[in-house]
């Protein structure tokens, strides 16, 4: 099937997987869960999804850099080729999804 051909349909900046490694250390997150990738809503009213999840029966999982990754079969479409990032700095700090040449940051990270 084309799922199990697709190595790393995400990718993850050196500082948002060390950010995603501290939070399953510091929040003590069982290593049944990964980090959700997807989208909420649809046409013009979408935007990233970002959390911490255990995966279900319409997901794939892909390990990517030592992290668990989830994305629902339906929305890896959408979320293929984006990066995940993380900003610190005094104009943002967070995730960040940057797909192509833009950039968005997400504020609805679990």
């Amino acid at each position: 099937m084309f799922f199990n051909e697709i190595e790393n349909p995400v990718r993850l900046t050196p500082e948002a997987r060390t950010q995603i490694q501290d939070t399953f250390r510091t929040n003590k997150i069982p290593d049944t869960y990964g980090l959700r990738v997807g989208i909420r809503g649809g046409g013009c009213g979408s935007s990233w999804l970002l959390g911490f999840d255990q995966p279900g029966q319409t997901d794939e999982v892909f390990e990517i850099d030592s992290i668990r990754i989830i994305i629902d079969k339906k929305h890896l479409l959408y979320v293929f080729g984006v990066e995940v990032g993380y900003e610190n700095s005094e104009e943002e700090r967070g995730f960040t999804i940057q797909k192509s040449d833009e950039k968005l940051s997400d504020h609805s990270v679990k």
